[in-house]
């Protein structure tokens, strides 16, 4: 297994400090919070690298407008779903919430996102982007955009488009409404 050179112990150690400090809104949130740095004690070096075939943490963010009333969402190209937006960590990335909004910031086109601290939600899903399986231990933030904000579809994305927050498409799943819930809430 190949595990990425640029300071991994870094990045590993502020998602433990992240998810130490991370007050769980649930107890379902408060499991996959325990899972999650079960994951990163049992993988110290990999375990943040889609390398790591047991999983890997990943960080996305729901993007609000400045009125925070509508989140931009994308039709992502291999899932064919409407997502939040975010991604792999990468070797330049020192922290989750760098990881978050770079990922934002390139899958939007919008600069100047002003992303929130803390995590708002965790995510636990299945995903292709390793040959035997693996899992995405996602850390979601919340980003908000500037007034007047344009977005521009990435090579990642087929649509990205702006969503009522009370009235998100079909295809977008409850993880994805449970997160702009709690992305309007914790933006207040």
């Amino acid at each position: 297994m190949s595990v990425r050179s640029a300071a991994p112990g870094v990045l590993h150690d502020d998602a433990v400090a992240v998810l130490s400090s991370w007050r769980a809104p649930d107890a379902g949130q408060e499991r996959l919070r325990r899972d999650f740095l079960r994951h990163l004690a049992e993988h110290p070096a990999a375990g943040m690298w889609r390398e790591c075939a047991a999983g890997h943490l990943t960080a996305s963010t729901a993007v609000l407008d400045a009125s925070r009333t509508r989140v931009l969402l994308t039709l992502h190209a291999k899932v064919k779903a409407w997502l939040q937006l975010g991604g792999h960590c990468e070797p330049g990335d020192a922290t989750l919430s760098g990881a978050a909004l770079r990922e934002a910031t390139e899958e939007s086109g919008i600069a100047g996102l002003r992303l929130l601290p803390e995590p708002v939600q965790l995510d636990r899903h299945a995903v292709r982007c390793h040959p035997r399986g693996s899992l995405h231990l996602d850390v979601q933030y919340v980003a908000i955009a500037p007034e007047g904000a344009r977005h521009a579809v990435s090579d990642e994305s087929d649509d990205l488009a702006w969503f009522p927050v009370d009235d998100l498409p079909a295809s977008a799943d409850d993880a994805v409404h449970r997160l702009v819930a709690r992305a309007v809430a914790a933006s207040g």
